[in-house]
């Protein structure tokens, strides 16, 4: 599947539910790679804020993004349709701190976006795609998130509030379900007790019953109604024989259960990658959302590490084998660690290390439970880089490298004897006065053990 932008740009205004303000939103279309991005034109130098997890600063009745001091507020709805709709790539101008509310649907923004067309990129998506169960479990709240394998993006979602108004309810989408008709239109709903306390604290100052779904699960006086009536502006408030409020119809016996589906593909869409999986939600709400997007992020990232895995044969003659890296490095045993160098172009290099329970360090190094010592695994990487550095000079044994500087240093799995180490060194900047910038990845079997970020200089030998 190709990338999708919009064909031209379009606006939108309204109010924003939480501050009341009035904003307009204008959706530009962004080259490939671009993915959602909001700019703050109201604010000094036009920030731009990411749509990425990791910017995410409150779920609180909704989510939150910020970066500096330029936040975006209520921007699941938004996301939710960019991603119902397939575009990918969009930058989202606006004069003000909070995405309209509109209807409290994502439906206002499909029907805008379709206006302006969904016109195909050139570049391939990149897919997230799940491989194994993923699960994200809220102790406090009985909220369980979780990802399985699947052929296209589904999502399953399933609410219970011990409501005896809204009952279990329970929506699905996935390639056979017309995101536009049929989740698009389903509106956010809140408890009227509820709504009686935010009105109290001052919240949801955009706040009206023509963009919620106002749902009395309790008994409640008229004289109760009445008051709410007048804070909103109504002549009369009454609760229909449904339990809700009688300002609105719903669009489908299970709308709560839908809009909650919305919200999720919104709130997952901050992973900034299309996910080949099925998403099963157990009350899902804004918080559990988006820490389980956190934890899909990290799988993402390390999926994609692993992508870049070297394939190593045995078999096949190496590069370089031990003597002829011996000819490039000053390191002698029991200082040198690399035994092979397997692949090496302008930028990247990959050498081999075997693991023998023989090696010096572990006579020190807890002995009786031998670990290969983190600080190694970096000066492995550092004689792999090594290579790669002196195969731009000539002459390369007439020549040394040394550390600069080590930053972002990870060690995630141990290292014991019988383990083949790969270390994939790979430049991160063209090499310019002899300094060369590589990133490191140390992989054993289908694991990433550690990594990190090096810079060496590159001297001639006296």
């Amino acid at each position: 599947m190709k990338q999708c932008t919009i064909g031209k740009s379009v606006s939108i205004a309204g109010v924003g539910l939480h501050t009341g303000a009035n904003v307009q939103l204008v959706f530009h279309p962004a080259p490939e790679n671009h993915g959602y991005k909001f700019k703050r034109i109201d604010l000094e130098g036009e920030p731009i804020v990411h749509a990425d997890v990791n910017q995410v600063v409150s779920t609180n009745r909704g989510t939150t993004l910020k970066n500096g001091d330029a936040s975006i507020s209520t921007i699941e709805h938004v996301l939710s349709a960019l991603s119902g709709l397939g575009i990918d790539n969009v930058l989202m101008e606006l004069d003000g701190p909070e995405i309209p509310i509109m209807d409290g649907s994502a439906l206002a923004f499909v029907t805008l976006l379709n206006e302006a067309g969904i016109e195909s990129q050139e570049e391939e998506r990149e897919y997230f795609e799940i491989t194994e169960p993923l699960t994200y479990f809220d102790e406090k709240t009985g909220s369980e998130l979780m990802a399985i394998p699947a052929d296209d993006f589904e999502v399953i979602s399933m609410i219970d509030f011990n409501s005896p108004v809204l009952g279990q309810q329970y929506a699905s989408f996935g390639p056979d379900v017309k995101y536009e008709t049929e989740i698009a239109p389903c509106r956010t709903f809140v408890f009227l007790h509820e709504l009686e306390v935010l009105f109290e604290n001052n919240l949801i100052k955009g706040g009206d019953l023509n963009n919620a779904i106002v749902i009395a699960d309790q008994a409640v006086s008229q004289d109760r109604l009445d008051a709410l009536a007048v804070k909103l502006g109504r002549e009369r408030v009454e609760v229909d024989k449904e339990g809700i409020l009688n300002t609105i119809d719903l669009k489908f016996k299970n709308e709560p259960a839908r809009h909650k589906l919305l919200d999720i593909i919104g709130d997952v869409s901050l992973l900034g990658r299309r996910i080949k999986g099925r998403i099963v939600a157990t009350k899902p709400g804004h918080t559990v959302n988006v820490e389980f997007t956190r934890l899909l992020k990290r799988k993402y990232q390390e999926q994609r590490k692993l992508k870049g895995k070297p394939n190593y044969n045995p078999d096949e003659t190496p590069l370089f084998n031990t003597v002829r890296i011996a000819e490039w490095l000053p390191h002698r045993y029991p200082f040198l660690l690399i035994d092979k160098i397997i692949e090496l172009s302008p930028n990247h290099v990959v050498g081999v290390k075997n693991v023998s329970f023989n090696e010096s360090f572990f006579q020190g190094h807890f002995p009786g439970n031998p670990v290969m010592p983190g600080v190694l695994q970096i000066e492995a990487m550092a004689q792999t880089g090594g290579i790669l550095a002196l195969s731009t000079v000539e002459d390369p044994g007439n020549w040394d490298t040394y550390f600069l500087k080590i930053e972002n240093a990870k060690f995630k799995h141990k290292v014991t004897p019988g383990d083949t180490i790969l270390f994939k060194m790979e430049l991160m900047a063209p090499i310019r006065r002899g300094i060369c910038q590589m990133y490191a990845t140390a992989y054993v079997g289908n694991k990433i053990v550690s990594e990190a970020e090096l810079t060496a200089q590159i001297v001639k030998r006296n």
